[in-house]
């Protein structure tokens, strides 16, 4: 995604600088997301006096957010994310795109789906409101694309995040998928391919409570709900689409975008 930036971990004292700058203009500011990249993969001692630092300049802050890549993430101990989670950090957005061995590792992930699922497992463990995020799509048309949406329910299901978040892939110029659609080694989803998936894994998933956030801009269907108490409801929708047949009841290929 950022090909033309190069990854640092920013000084500690231009960090705290943003912070205060910040509070300056937003001091009852109550949610903060930790940017730009991977803020887990720095070290703990730095994300610790981060948080406090928030705590201290925004007494009416309630959430921290933060990406977390699930190598990152296994770098940290468990009573590392309890600390983490016991100074503030509330929400982790992870990238698990699917539950899939053979994908992961096509679409260069860098871990297994037995890695992925520690990952997750482990911030769920340690208190921290997890949203995990899917892809639908990446398996490609040529693909058993049953394969995809059933073991990403699957990993959903051992994993048991609060949020589940799908995403529809788009190719996007100067990326390899992008240069493998060109090339015709991968195939994109037609559109009501992608609800087909979508609605696997609504069947698939057995956990409770579980929140589905399917509105991203990416998707040809925004479906919001809660699993399993809007299951019915929100088959039904996909349902109702897919027996029609009608693109014109998805959202407009001008109207999509990352």
């Amino acid at each position: 995604m950022y090909k033309d930036k190069k990854y640092r971990v920013r000084a500690l004292d231009e960090i705290i600088d943003d912070i205060h700058a910040a509070g300056r203009y937003y001091p009852h500011t109550e949610k903060v997301f930790l940017i730009d990249g991977d803020a887990i993969e720095m070290e703990t001692d730095t994300l610790m006096t981060i948080l406090h630092e928030l705590k201290v300049v925004f007494p009416l802050l309630r959430h921290v957010g933060t990406y977390v890549g699930p190598l990152s993430t296994l770098k940290k101990s468990l009573p590392e994310l309890k600390a983490l989670r016991e100074q503030g950090l509330t929400k982790a957005y992870l990238g698990v795109e699917t539950g899939n061995d053979k994908l992961l590792e096509e679409i260069h992930k860098g871990v297994n789906r037995a890695a992925m699922l520690k990952a997750g497992q482990n911030l769920v463990e340690a208190g921290i409101n997890l949203s995990a995020m899917v892809l639908l799509g990446i398996s490609g048309e040529d693909r058993a694309n049953v394969d995809h949406a059933v073991d990403t329910a699957e990993i959903c299901n051992a994993m048991r995040p609060n949020y589940l978040a799908a995403l529809t892939v788009t190719p996007v110029p100067g990326t390899i998928l992008y240069n493998r659609v060109r090339n015709g080694t991968f195939h994109v989803l037609e559109p009501l391919e992608t609800l087909k998936e979508m609605k696997m894994m609504f069947e698939n998933i057995t956990i409770d409570n579980l929140k589905f956030v399917g509105v991203h801009a990416s998707n040809y269907l925004p479906v919001n709900g809660t699993l399993q108490r809007d299951k019915k409801k929100m088959i039904e929708t996909v349902d109702k689409v897919l027996r029609e047949g009608d693109k014109a009841m998805l959202r407009d290929e001008s109207m999509r975008g990352l």
